[in-house]
């Protein structure tokens, strides 16, 4: 039966949840330091690079609440669980990274940047495999078979977005498929990792599923929009990737769909052509199409569906932690919006 141990009101700012469970990353901080050791002496200093500590973490946040039992003591089975997520995660961005051609990341270089695209590649593939050992090592099988087909359903998304970059047929449901795959699965299963680990009632584990499935999809879609109209040095990371790799994501589909067609013409011949059409000018036009709009409201729906899932749950500890997550998205879409004043 799951605990209910009280937790701390949330207050008015969904982002407490990161302090509340800053114990659980204060111990992943130590444990992802420990994984970088147990890389061979050759490679350890490039894994330290990329197992760093600066980023959102938001599937071991994922882990960590999912499988909230007790404020006061540090699961270390929930630790555990959320580095190998983390590590699967870091290895999807070195790749990501080499495929986009990103110079920044976190605010620094990327991998492929820092130590050239051939040694990246191989990085990604050696934290890889160091994520499914430590999956390996725990007393059920079931972590490694979860983890491990995650992390080839992440993979399989990847493949996908690669083979259809500069293809304009991909439609809305081919895009769903995608981010489902490349995003959303990794979502769910650190909700589904983290309620199952700490006991929870098989419901719960199961409206978790949903939680993470439809949080994630909902996170692709703003950081799809991100790419458009964030700014760069509050991202972290370079932006405007998406449009230079002939990357469809949800904007610039939308974008297509709405341009005159003498405009959708030029835009696809230059995408097609490996031709930047300009950040800048792609801005302008989402914002005369209220195309910030339609992916706002796309966003909404999948928080809604989310906070849905968890609805019958509204007495058991994780739920207010995993709904101020999905709050704190959507406080973060209206910033965004506004900040694009649409």
């Amino acid at each position: 039966m799951a605990l209910t141990a009280p937790i701390k009101p949330l207050g008015s700012d969904p982002a407490s949840v990161f302090s509340i469970v800053g114990k659980h990353m204060a111990a992943l901080d130590e444990f992802m330091r420990h994984q970088a050791g147990e890389f061979e002496p050759e490679i350890r200093e490039m894994a330290t690079y990329c197992l760093d500590t600066s980023g959102k973490r938001l599937r071991p946040t994922l882990v960590f609440i999912s499988g909230w039992n007790d404020a006061a003591r540090v699961d270390e089975a929930l630790v555990r669980a959320a580095g190998v997520v983390e590590m699967v995660h870091l290895a999807t961005l070195v790749h990501d990274d080499i495929m986009d051609r990103a110079e920044i990341r976190r605010s620094r270089k990327t991998a492929a940047r820092q130590f050239g695209p051939d040694a990246a590649v191989l990085l990604g593939d050696a934290l890889f495999s160091q994520a499914l050992h430590i999956a390996s090592l725990f007393p059920t099988t079931e972590v490694c078979r979860l983890v491990s087909e995650s992390t080839r359903k992440v993979c399989s998304g990847e493949i996908m977005q690669t083979l259809r970059r500069r293809d304009y047929s991909v439609s809305l449901e081919d895009y769903r498929r995608i981010i489902d795959l490349k995003t959303a699965e990794l979502f769910r299963v650190s909700c589904y990792l983290g309620a199952m680990l700490a006991g929870h009632e098989t419901a719960f584990v199961r409206a978790a599923d949903r939680f993470g499935h439809h949080l994630g999809i909902a996170y692709q879609i703003y950081d799809d929009l991100v790419d458009f109209l964030g700014d760069e040095k509050k991202a972290g990371k370079t932006l405007g990737t998406d449009l230079d790799s002939g990357k469809l994501t949800l904007p610039l589909m939308l974008l297509l769909e709405r341009l005159p067609v003498p405009e959708r013409n030029e835009l696809t011949a230059a995408l097609t052509n490996g031709l930047s059409p300009g950040l800048a000018a792609s801005k302008q036009r989402m914002s005369d199409l209220g195309i910030a709009d339609a992916i706002v409201a796309a966003i909404e729906e999948e928080l809604v569906k989310a906070l849905g899932a968890l609805a019958p749950h509204a007495q058991l500890a994780p739920v207010p932690l995993m709904s101020a997550l999905a709050e704190l998205l959507r406080k973060q879409v209206a910033a965004l919006s506004v900040g694009t004043g649409s």
